[in-house]
């Protein structure tokens, strides 16, 4: 359809028997009525599309129109492209970006320096290319060149360094209350904490948070101050690695995060994180439901010194009391969740509560894990004695094999006290805690708030069980800075295990895709099952 000046013009087809004609036609209004009138007759289209005379005739239209003369050359070869560039995620994080208040909040930092160049677009830079991306600051400021990124076209890999300095420049003294004692308070931090304070209001709690920890490592001369030699997750304990730890909310939002060196263990990390929370985000009371991996004696020790509630995963094959405590008989289960009828059930679970002087522990049980390690053990004995009658070496390098044989003089055997003992783990986790806290509840709160609110159809049921299970929401009348906090942690297993964790486990909260564990890991039979889909197992360069 052509349009000129104001008076709608535009070509249209007239058929007379078999034959069909093109007409110029407009449109105009007469008495009140739409009439159209022919302005030219084109001629036969069969005869116009045979001679080319229609081509020629869009061709000489095509002259007055830029954008057509364009896409016609691009379309013939003819045209010579300069610059291509992708515009969709500047567009799309842009936006966010500010949403989020980031770009406010940093203008707000920055306005006491006087730094020569956009220090708040070379961050935007640096975590755009982290999104789509993953490199060093020089691979970010090669791959700018690729997107259009408003703000960034001077911007040079020596002021990429600079800001990334600025962010990581320790706090003055004065300020370095609320610092873990692993790393000094950086100007990162009173970026984090102006983030959370902007988007808070009067009705602003938070519940629950969920921490985890991971690593990167670096390559060639890189991580002089924090590079250090420690347990590798990535399998790389040649290099030096920094250990990185951060804290979501309930939708998935950063709170803060935390840079220690990378000999930091994740049992010593635990308590530093909560601290931080209390004095930095005022948060009142904490309730802290952490797997295995994140607790030793010392961390309960200070647990109960500070008196914090907890409920805490315990590992049953390295405590003499867990073993004892998961093959009594003592006590009888209450059923949580009954059998599956149709898999969008809640996996089954069964609660009982035993006691050891004043300590409580809830033990779990699950029938159709129970059935599941059965079965995995079978398989494993089965592999087992067909790689005896090859010979030993083959069970050097198998930690599932070694959990049931035993050496005799020189040779394995299998072990069939082991494989008993192994029994009375099937199905069961047991749990270590000091709330006051119904079984079920102290249950579905270390699994999620997925499975409390699976447990419970009412949305509204959901959010008391979650307050309650954080110690409520502190005293009426606190305002907006009385919060009340469960965090949730967990570390990363071992790849050397025999199952994956049932999905019944996952939280809906989830850990972003670039911290999520690879679905191959899994966990061992006996232990507690994740709180979290939490930080993957992908190697990444610093």
């Amino acid at each position: 359809m052509l349009w000129m000046a104001r008076i709608r013009v535009f070509i249209r087809t007239q058929t007379n028997g078999d034959r069909t004609y093109l007409l110029l036609v407009e449109n105009e209004r007469v008495n009140g009525r739409l009439v159209q009138r022919v302005l030219c007759r084109l001629g036969r289209l069969d005869h116009l599309r045979e001679s080319g005379q229609l081509d020629s005739l869009l061709t000489s239209l095509g002259r007055f129109a830029e954008k057509v003369l364009v896409l016609d050359a691009h379309a013939r070869g003819e045209s010579v492209p300069t610059q291509t560039l992708s515009v969709g995620p500047a567009l799309i994080f842009e936006r966010l970006w500010r949403e989020c208040g980031i770009a406010d909040v940093l203008a707000e930092r920055l306005r006491p320096h006087r730094f020569r160049f956009a220090v708040e677009r070379a961050i935007f830079l640096t975590v755009l290319h982290r999104l789509f991306a993953l490199g060093s600051d020089r691979a970010a400021e090669r791959w700018r060149h690729d997107y259009a990124i408003g703000g960034t076209e001077r911007l040079t890999l020596h002021q990429l360094y600079r800001t990334m300095r600025w962010l990581g420049t320790p706090l003055p003294k004065r300020e370095q209350a609320g610092a873990t004692p692993f790393a000094p308070r950086t100007t990162k931090d009173l970026i984090e904490e102006a983030l959370f304070a902007r988007r808070r209001d009067l009705f602003t709690h938070v519940h629950l948070v969920f921490f985890d920890t991971t690593s990167l490592y670096f390559y060639g001369a890189g991580g002089e101050t924090v590079g250090r030699h420690g347990h590798s997750r990535d399998h790389r304990p040649d290099l030096r690695q920094m250990v990185v730890g951060m804290v979501l909310d309930l939708e998935g939002r950063a709170i803060c995060t935390e840079l220690w060196p990378g000999n930091t263990t994740d049992v010593t990390t635990l308590i530093p994180v909560v601290d931080r929370l209390k004095q930095k985000f005022h948060v009142d009371e904490v309730c802290v439901v952490a797997d295995r991996g994140m607790i030793s004696a010392q961390t309960i020790d200070e647990l109960e010194t500070r008196g914090w509630t907890y409920i805490l995963g315990v590992r049953m094959r390295s405590s003499k009391e867990a073993q004892e405590i998961a093959g009594t008989d003592e006590g009888h289960y209450h059923t949580v969740f009954p059998a599956r009828r149709t898999s969008q059930d809640p996996a089954p679970l069964r609660v009982k509560q035993v006691r050891r002087d004043d300590r409580r522990y809830i033990v779990c049980f699950n029938p159709d894990e129970a059935e599941k390690d059965r079965h995995d053990r079978e398989a494993i004995v089965a592999a087992l004695e067909k790689a005896l009658a090859q010979g030993d070496k083959s069970l050097i390098g198998n930690k599932g094999f070694r959990r049931f044989v035993k050496t005799q003089g020189t040779r394995f055997t299998l072990d069939d006290a082991k494989i008993t003992a192994d029994t009375q783990y099937d199905g069961k986790w047991v749990l270590r805690t000091n709330t006051s806290l119904s079984m079920d509840v102290v249950a579905l709160t270390y699994k999620g708030p997925a499975a409390t609110c699976s447990a419970h159809s009412s949305p509204w049921y959901c959010g008391r069980s979650w307050s309650g299970a954080s110690s409520s929401r502190g005293p009426p009348g606190s305002g907006p800075t009385s919060s009340t906090i469960s965090i949730a942690c967990r570390r990363r297993r071992s790849p050397c295990t025999t199952r994956t964790t049932s999905s019944a486990v996952k939280s809906k909260a989830r850990l972003p895709r670039c911290f999520r564990r690879p679905a191959s890991r899994s966990r061992r039979p006996s232990d507690p099952p994740d709180r979290l889909s939490g930080p993957g197992g992908a190697a990444r360069k610093a």
